[in-house]
């Protein structure tokens, strides 16, 4: 196979992206790139509640996000992107994958990777979808609730990680060969 593929992966908080992205990206070798809000905010000093806030009201923090990922991800040699819109931005990926799951799953999920009450983290994140929902919109004319065009769609409710990236690497594999 070769060296240079691209591989997308999106899905909301909570869905599995960055699990699955490093299993994806360490099975076959590849450059695992997930720069994010989160990653913004530990770069920044911040906490991700103060990055979001300050994403709600300008602009430049998801242009800088996106911008450093998709320089990234268009650097030398292949990877495996995983973020909220890569699917939408590596448009010259050779696989685009989109996982989706039940918010309570990915309440649940959220809860047990950083703590908290499943009421705060639901409410949350019902919030913050709604916010990036929006701003994905006004920003890029995406809405991320239209994945239809993704090459895979695999819901993670009830399927393991490591079952999901070995189906990823099947389809990038097929799709290849």
């Amino acid at each position: 196979m070769k060296k240079d593929i691209r591989i997308a992966i999106s899905g909301k908080s909570g869905c599995g992206n960055t699990t699955i992205s490093r299993m994806v990206s360490d099975t076959l070798g590849l450059r695992f790139i997930n720069f994010t809000f989160r990653s913004l905010a530990e770069e920044k000093g911040m906490s991700l509640k103060e990055v979001l806030d300050q994403a709600a009201k300008d602009d430049s923090w998801d242009r800088e996000v996106d911008s450093r990922q998709l320089s990234l991800a268009r650097g030398e040699g292949g990877c495996v992107l995983g973020s909220r819109l890569a699917i939408w931005m590596l448009k010259e990926a050779d696989l685009m994958v989109y996982l989706k799951a039940k918010p309570e799953t990915r309440a649940s999920r959220i809860v047990k990777r950083e703590g908290g009450s499943i009421e705060s983290v639901a409410a949350f994140t019902a919030e913050r979808d709604r916010q990036d929902r929006e701003r994905y919109i006004r920003i890029y004319n995406i809405d991320n609730d239209d994945y239809s065009f993704a090459d895979l769609i695999i819901d993670t409710d009830t399927v393991d990680p490591r079952t999901i990236a070995d189906l990823i690497v099947s389809k990038v594999t097929e799709k290849l060969s």
